[in-house]
């Protein structure tokens, strides 16, 4: 199948099932191509809508969001994940507003933080509507299945042909609309599991389908067991609000609120005894998965006297801040967890 009748059969889809409608298919507001796709890293569709309005409403040019200070951007991000996409954001959108213009090239866009080649390719190509290609997890999908590549992706050298493959295969005419193309078909359609090849416009031409390997496709290393991990959590009540700290820009959660959390649990015990702290009710457990660990975390409570306030807040450097006012503040979501197992 030749260049032209991939991007051709793609594109004649896309016009008649593809997606035109998301809040970021502006031609001309670089803007919100760029955050519409460092929020899509790692992240769905339907999730990132949740957020994005909300946003944009906040921060709604590259100005007001490089000039706000980040305790102003994570209450925006909270609940998202993955906060070094945000951290990245926010500098970047710093250094964009001090130069007083977007990047021109894909070069000047990899300069940012935060951004590589594919989310280059995807601003040069859906932001300022220039000659982009991308390769996001969408494409390597439809390209491994198209070609029937049974290699490992995440090697380099396997990487590379990925990516000659795709600017074989990428049009400079309507380049714009087959990059969207090519992320609704590999979203909609080439999905990674139970693909609807039924209604893939490179059904015939498909060499994992011939082959009956559309589901094996791309390789995918196997899954390593996820480690479980425990922690104390140190809930400190007193007239209605808890003992929040903010936790530092680096690292996980970097920025946003949390009650003391504490892995070692000689630590935890010290900081009760210094404090004289004693609970009267059980811990309250919750459990929370990232990519790379499942943490369950034990959250002692323990309540306090007014007088008792200004002296905690020193010793732990922290806040006073009611679960409402934490919330909008910004904390992470196993927080939010918290919060609603303790209230419920």
């Amino acid at each position: 199948m030749s260049q032209f009748s991939f991007s051709d059969a793609l594109l004649t889809w896309f016009d008649q099932h593809g997606r035109h409608d998301l809040p970021w298919q502006v031609a001309d507001d670089p803007y919100k191509v760029w955050v519409s796709e460092i929020m899509l890293q790692q992240t769905q569709v339907k999730t990132v809508l949740q957020y994005f309005e909300r946003f944009m409403s906040r921060f709604p040019t590259v100005d007001d969001l490089g000039q706000a200070t980040w305790d102003d951007v994570a209450p925006y991000w909270a609940g998202l994940g993955y906060y070094a996409r945000a951290r990245n954001l926010h500098k970047a959108a710093g250094i964009v507003s001090r130069q007083g213009h977007f990047p021109v090239t894909l070069e000047q866009w990899i300069e940012l933080p935060g951004i590589g080649r594919s989310t280059g390719g995807a601003l040069m190509s859906l932001g300022l509507r220039q000659y982009g290609v991308i390769m996001d997890g969408n494409v390597k999908r439809v390209l491994a299945r198209f070609f029937a590549i049974e290699d490992d992706l995440s090697k380099p050298i396997h990487e590379r042909e990925m990516w000659q493959r795709a600017e074989m295969l990428c049009p400079t005419e309507r380049n714009h609309d087959y990059t969207q193309a090519i992320m609704d078909l590999g979203a909609t359609i080439c999905t990674p599991k139970k693909p609807l090849c039924l209604y893939c416009p490179m059904q015939q031409h498909c060499q994992a389908h011939q082959q009956g390997l559309e589901t094996e496709l791309p390789y995918k290393k196997p899954k390593k067991p996820v480690p479980v991990k425990t922690a104390k959590v140190l809930l400190i009540q007193s007239n209605q609000q808890w003992l929040w700290q903010q936790r530092p820009n680096s690292g996980l959660w970097g920025g946003l609120w949390s009650l003391p959390i504490f892995e070692d649990a000689v630590e935890f015990e010290n900081i009760c005894k210094h404090f004289k702290l004693i609970s009267k009710v059980e811990p309250v457990q919750i459990s929370h998965s990232f990519t790379h660990f499942t943490w369950i975390l034990n959250a002692h409570i323990f309540q306090i006297e007014s007088d008792q306030q200004e002296y905690l807040q020193a010793e732990l450097t922290g806040e006073w801040l009611s679960p409402q006012k934490a919330t909008q503040m910004g904390i992470p979501t196993a927080m939010k967890k918290l919060i609603s197992a303790i209230e419920i």
